[in-house]
């Protein structure tokens, strides 16, 4: 062997490292989707929220009215508790915008789709060939520093969040497609041959 040449990498390299980065690539999956479902969670929690305030301050103008007109003791005793209840509803979605941390779950999970994708694409890229290993490497810590980033300042996923997610990718099958779903949104010159009008099975 010459002195300048290159030292081969072992046989299994390739594979040890596509093994670790469908790894990456999973694991993103999920945190992407558990942090949609966060997101989905806040956002349903804030509109029943919403709407309990609202009856809740309608029940509140209707004892205060009864009071008005004196029925007695049962409409102060209702109005009182009422209050009190909007109270503290109004004091935690005051204290805790629920609005926004779904917002900032939902900016977590477009940075990890992001993410996710070029995983995707960087283990298309080995199993093709076309990439060293080297440059695998490369881009896998480049991935690595980015995810840091967005974990750093991406909220905390709940056990719910995360069940959900399990059942979406697991049961649902939400992140993947038929040859033929797929061809019905692609143009007839870019389906499969597969499903294209005329082929043969």
């Amino acid at each position: 062997m010459a002195p300048d040449s290159q030292v081969e990498p072992p046989k299994d390299s390739k594979n040890v490292i596509e093994a670790q980065l469908r790894e990456c690539y999973g694991r993103v999956a999920y945190s992407h989707k558990a942090h949609e479902k966060c997101a989905d969670i806040l956002l349903s929690r804030l509109s029943k929220i919403k709407f309990g305030q609202i009856i809740l301050a309608a029940v509140t103008t209707g004892s205060l009215i009864s009071v008005f007109f004196g029925t007695g003791d049962v409409g102060t005793a209702v109005g009182v508790v009422v209050s009190a209840t909007l109270l503290v509803l109004n004091a935690y979605t005051k204290d805790y915008d629920l609005g926004e941390v779904a917002q900032k779950h939902r900016q977590s999970a477009a940075d990890l789709w992001l993410i996710r994708e070029e995983y995707l694409s960087l283990i298309t890229d080995l199993r093709v060939g076309d990439e060293s290993i080297e440059n695998v490497r490369l881009q896998r810590d480049a991935l690595l520093k980015q995810l840091h980033a967005v974990y750093s300042g991406a909220p905390s996923t709940t056990v719910r969040a995360y069940t959900e997610a399990q059942r979406a990718l697991q049961q649902w099958e939400e992140m993947t497609f038929s040859d033929e779903e797929i061809d019905k949104l692609l143009p007839g010159h870019l389906q499969s041959a597969v499903s294209r009008p005329g082929s043969s099975d």
